[in-house]
């Protein structure tokens, strides 16, 4: 498993459309689960921007 950010399919960082492309799941499921987590579930932000920095962009290739 090679997490990667998406740079086609991405909102800010592509840090959601790389995790629904290495988990087969559509990006914008992904996106509303991250969401609600951070909002209802306690999930923070900062989980989002340490994902940003840690994962290294894709190489433009489609999935």
């Amino acid at each position: 498993m090679k997490l990667e950010r998406t740079m086609d399919d991405r909102v800010l960082a592509g840090v959601c459309g790389g995790v629904a492309r290495e988990l087969g799941l559509e990006a914008k499921k992904v996106r509303w689960a991250f969401a609600l987590l951070v909002l209802f579930a306690g999930l923070s932000l900062w989980v989002y921007f340490i994902l940003w920095f840690v994962m290294p962009p894709d190489d433009g290739r489609s999935a």
